[in-house]
């Protein structure tokens, strides 16, 4: 037996057939053979047909690298954020890298820390790789934030933080309508005494917040409380004193509407210390969703769901409409919210 012949020899690959390959059994150049793989150029119907045939006749699939280059692009997108490591920041990014991952569309990931120098360091950093197009992710604040310029020579659209020009496409959670469910999702469960404990006023997150949940119960004829207690910060601390004041000012209280999660939970141990049931007492709604604080608390905590995995698909899907010739849209968009109910606020069976 010869080694060619062991059984053990490996196995020779098969080569996988080129471009030029397919020009070379076609009987045309390799420059015609791109250009009518490419459904570009003129040429007769005959010769197109016949590239096509030999393509199909070799199995010559072209790399995604050749087709970018075919139609002058790079295959990546850059995502410059400001804040890498922020809980907001990073369910964002997953989804936006997980739609382009799909679109086998590589990912150039930057942190300017909030810096703005560092920001346009960036910048340029990833126009001179040429990017294809850039997804501005902001955090932790959802407040406007300054446009990079309506002469970037790529598409670009912002996701969390807004552009503070009206002509970038801005896509947002749609925190108001988070507010406004909330409260109405209690309502519907017959709370009439629903307080509300803000975060940070600076942040318009937490102002929009309370807006829609004041709007939400004025619809009903009812009444926001908690004058003088939405002003604070995103600390637990600050939700405990917020909470007890809220109980001074209305003991009958039936329940709290809070701008985080984190306030809520700080809440919530306020109404065990002071003997208040959730939710048979006082029903407790919070915002964000955040998984670690959620499904730890007891009972375990209503919340807005911002969909912010959504939101990140959605930045990278208008920078496929944009490469694609269709027309991204322009302004500030407001993404879908989702209220996620739990024994907080609905106890379980």
């Amino acid at each position: 037996m010869t080694d060619s012949e062991s059984p053990t020899a490996p196995l020779a690959r098969p080569r996988r057939a080129t471009l030029a390959d397919v020009a070379r059994l076609a009987g045309v150049s390799k420059g015609t053979a791109s250009r009518a793989l490419n459904g570009r150029g003129e040429m007769s119907g005959e010769t197109r047909e016949r590239v096509v045939a030999a393509a199909a006749e070799l199995s010559f699939t072209p790399s995604a690298a050749a087709k970018n280059l075919a139609h002058g692009r790079t295959g990546t997108v850059g995502i410059l954020t400001n804040d890498l490591e922020g809980r907001f920041v990073i369910p964002i990014l997953m989804g936006a890298e997980d739609a382009l991952g799909a679109g086998r569309i590589s990912v150039i990931l930057t942190d300017a820390r909030g810096d703005g120098v560092r920001e346009q360091q960036q910048l340029r950093t990833l126009l001179e790789r040429q990017i294809d197009g850039l997804i501005v992710v902001g955090g932790p604040r959802t407040d406007p934030r300054p446009s990079l310029g309506s002469s970037l020579p790529v598409p670009v659209v912002y996701a969390y933080a807004p552009s503070q020009d009206p002509s970038d496409l801005s896509l947002v959670v749609d925190n108001a309508q988070a507010g406004h469910i909330a409260a109405e999702h209690l309502w519907e469960l017959g709370r009439r005494r629903i307080g509300f404990i803000g975060g940070d006023p600076t942040f318009s997150a937490s102002r929009e917040r309370e807006a829609g949940a004041a709007a939400s119960l004025a619809e009903h004829g009812g009444v926001l409380l908690g004058a003088g207690l939405r002003v604070g910060d995103w600390t637990e601390r600050w939700g405990r004193v917020a909470t007890a004041r809220l109980l001074e000012q209305h003991p009958d209280l039936d329940a709290v509407i809070a701008a985080s999660d984190q306030l809520a939970r700080a809440a919530l141990d306020v109404f065990r210390d002071t003997g208040r049931t959730v939710p048979g007492d006082v029903a407790v709604v919070g915002h964000d969703n955040w998984s670690a604080v959620v499904t730890n608390t007891r009972p375990e905590l209503t919340s807005v769901d911002g969909r912010l995995e959504t939101l990140g698909r959605t930045a990278a899907g208008r920078i496929f409409d944009a490469l694609a010739g269709r027309d991204p849209g322009q302004g500030v968009e407001l993404g879908p919210v989702e209220l996620v109910i739990r024994g907080s606020t609905v106890p379980a069976h």
